[in-house]
């Protein structure tokens, strides 16, 4: 069972990704019907104090030795261009080699990468740093659209927010869901929000041609998304055979015609969700789709929530 917690506390430390985990295991909710967590923030040198983004600094009175024992050692954030110190690593492992929960949001991914116990596995970070810590270490699948993973004791967040459903699942899994949903309704958040990171992805319109003649096609692809466009007809337009143009096309873009073409009008639906207030059918056909089903279909797929659900969370018309 699920009773104490160890936060690492490391240079630099995002303040945000620490208040999240202090939010959930560190204020006393034992009034609510919520059980107390035996709460430490620990850190390498105690007698210096961790510098934490935006010129604040946190004075941490335990050593790493308080980890020994915790059922949760919690890692916020971390180091992502220099590896943690040989201490911190150990900490983790020594955590994930007797059973313990390790648990880190955003950068803290690199921590846990780092010290080797994902090794084969999967783990999340921010979506922005994905790509960094997938080839920093290529032996973890990092997903880039999870909001949380989990490889047996071993829990990686995506950014910020995010934090907050890896930290609730664990209650929810260790505590049931009855205390998560205390604990929610007191942060005064969902006890499970559903999609991933896709959603809150920024998706500008792609620089993706090296050539003159396929970026002017690209461009009026993207100015047409209304009208219908088929393989053919963009090979005409280029003087080229259907399947030439295709292979020139997917080696100039990294996808295929209707690949480019279906995520560009998701890219505009996005667009239009978010700024107006047109019905799901008339965004469909703005944007190229036949109807709001297919709009449904393509938006989900690509995006990772239904677009109805996507205009509730980020549009700017109310």
């Amino acid at each position: 069972m699920l009773r104490s917690v160890a936060v690492v506390a490391q240079d630099p430390m995002a303040p945000f990704e620490f208040g999240v985990v202090c939010e959930v295991f560190g204020v006393d909710r034992t009034d609510d019907g919520v059980p107390a967590f035996d709460f430490t923030v620990c850190t390498e040198d105690p007698q210096r104090p961790v510098v934490m983004a935006g010129g604040a600094t946190l004075t941490v009175e335990h050593g790493l030795e308080a980890c020994a024992d915790a059922d949760l050692v919690a890692v916020p954030s971390g180091p992502m261009d220099t590896l943690p110190s040989p201490a911190v690593l150990d900490v983790v492992r020594a955590a994930v080699g007797r059973g313990a929960y390790v648990l880190s949001v955003c950068s803290g991914a690199f921590t846990v990468a780092a010290a080797g116990v994902l090794s084969g596995g999967q783990c999340s970070t921010h979506w922005r740093y994905a790509d960094a810590l997938a080839r920093a270490y290529p032996d973890i699948e990092v997903d880039a659209d999870a909001l949380y993973t989990q490889n047996g004791t071993i829990i990686t967040s995506a950014g910020t927010a995010a934090g907050i459903d890896a930290c609730l699942s664990l209650v929810r899994v260790e505590w049931g869901s009855e205390v998560t949903a205390r604990i929610a309704r007191r942060m005064v958040v969902a006890p499970h929000r559903d999609g991933g990171q896709r959603q809150f992805i920024e998706r500008p319109v792609p620089q993706e041609s090296g050539e003159t003649s396929t970026r002017e096609l690209l461009q009026w692809l993207g100015d047409t998304l209304d009208q219908p466009h088929t393989v053919s007809s963009m090979a005409k337009r280029q003087h080229m055979s259907t399947r030439s143009f295709a292979r020139h096309f997917a080696a100039e873009t990294g996808a295929t015609p209707h690949q480019w073409l279906t995520r560009q009008r998701v890219l505009a639906a996005q667009q239009l969700l978010e700024t107006s207030d047109a019905s799901l059918d008339s965004v469909a056909e703005s944007v190229g789709l036949a109807s709001a089903t297919l709009l449904r279909h393509h938006f989900t797929r690509v995006v990772g929530i239904a677009p109805s659900t996507y205009r509730r969370r980020f549009a700017a018309v109310p």
